[in-house]
């Protein structure tokens, strides 16, 4: 298995120094005025430099606002548990859904395929290069084909079946695998449909790749069926997902111009690339604590 602590920059400190003592703030509530101004007197109070930060709001005049502030205070590990009991009373005055991070947490994660590669693929490639800062901890697949070449990045590959009328026994047996041992799921060209009780046990950590440039082309088949359209742009769609098919919270999506002369492998060839990008991105700004969700949609920090 791939230890993150161990991920090395040729160029500098490890990694995890870099990101020591480094907080990230995620924060929605109803937008009034005053906000920034009481999150950065909290933070100054704390002794906290801010080094980054980000606002959206949905409606200056009575939305949604959300932020997302990094800061750096020493010893933070040490302090945060104070930080976060004296924040609930700037969070309760303006009712704020709100969350503290630790950049040096690095999240797990568990990849989910079957028999496709190139989503995959990238994934390790991302993550060996260290642009993906996070542990790729286990692969779980319903097809044995991928076990060596995952074994051979020395990941653990764990191959359960998804049989015809036993889907809810395969999901205990990947759930067990789970149990306190992953922050989040990826399903990269995972094909199969998950139960609304493996989602419910990962609200808005499981992030999906889809073939086509949703709501376009939701389902099986989103490739035959822009040839069959006539498209002339093709993308893929990473999201959080839901108990609706394929129509959960859109994290990152993208798009390349196709014509009439693509048949439906080129449509396929050319939509693998566009997929494993998507994909990246996505899980990239999840572990970095860049989404914040927002009813069936995401404000993106990226």
């Amino acid at each position: 298995m791939m230890n993150a602590d161990r991920l090395r920059n040729p160029f500098g400190p490890t990694l995890s120094d870099r990101y020591r003592d480094i907080g990230r703030m995620l924060i929605s509530c109803p937008d009034r005025p005053g906000i920034v101004a009481a999150v950065s007197r909290f933070l100054f109070e704390q002794g906290a430099n801010i080094i980054h930060s980000d606002q959206h709001s949905t409606d200056p005049s009575g939305g949604t606002f959300f932020m997302r502030v990094e800061f750096q205070l020493h010893d933070l590990e040490q302090h945060g548990v104070g930080i976060e009991q004296a924040f609930a009373g700037v969070a309760e005055a303006f009712q704020m859904d709100w969350r503290l991070a630790y950049a040096d947490r690095i999240k797990r994660l568990a990849i989910f395929v079957s028999r496709a590669e190139h989503a995959l693929f990238e994934l390790l490639w991302q993550r060996r290069a260290g642009d993906l800062r996070a542990e790729i901890s286990m692969v779980i697949s319903n097809h044995p084909d991928l076990r060596e070449t995952v074994e051979s990045w020395g990941i653990a590959f764990h191959h359960i079946p998804v049989d015809q009328g036993q889907k809810q026994e395969a999901e205990e047996k990947q759930l067990q695998l789970l149990a306190d041992q992953v922050d989040a799921v990826v399903l990269a060209r995972y094909m199969q449909i998950l139960t609304p009780y493996l989602i419910s046990r990962y609200p808005c950590r499981i992030i999906n790749i889809h073939h086509s440039f949703l709501p376009a082309f939701a389902g099986a088949g989103p490739y035959v069926q822009a040839y069959e359209r006539g498209v002339k742009l093709i993308g893929a769609t990473a999201h959080y997902v839901t108990e609706d098919l394929d129509a959960g919270p859109i994290i990152e999506q993208d798009v390349q111009r196709v014509d009439h002369r693509h048949s439906v492998e080129d449509l396929m060839r050319i939509g693998r690339h566009i997929e494993r990008v998507v994909l990246a991105r996505a899980v990239t700004w999840h572990v970095e604590d860049r989404v914040l969700v927002h009813g069936n949609k995401t404000v993106v920090f990226a």
